[in-house]
């Protein structure tokens, strides 16, 4: 897991998104342009949630979320989606 210096505000989370899909279940090569974002990401650092509403998520987890949820940030080169705990579908 990655070590980075941001600690996201309330209800929100800092999530690595997995690695993009190389091949298909075939075996054929998926060209960079025809890439999907990934759905599925690790949770690197979480708020400390709301007053009455504490967060489920915690550092750790492998989580699903919506194509489009989240802010793209790039750390150190590396990037990484803040979304809301309200965002994540579902822990794997």
């Amino acid at each position: 897991m990655s070590k980075v210096n941001i600690t996201p505000l309330a209800d929100r989370v800092l999530v690595e998104p997995a690695a993009a899909e190389e091949k298909t279940a075939s075996g054929l090569i998926i060209p960079d342009t025809a890439k999907e974002k990934p759905q599925k990401g690790i949770v690197i650092a979480v708020g400390a949630g709301k007053k009455d509403e504490p967060l489920t998520v915690k550092k750790g987890d492998t989580v699903l979320y919506g194509k489009y949820a989240g802010t793209e940030i790039s750390v150190e080169g590396k990037d990484y989606l803040i979304m809301r705990e309200s965002d994540i579908f579902a822990i794997v």
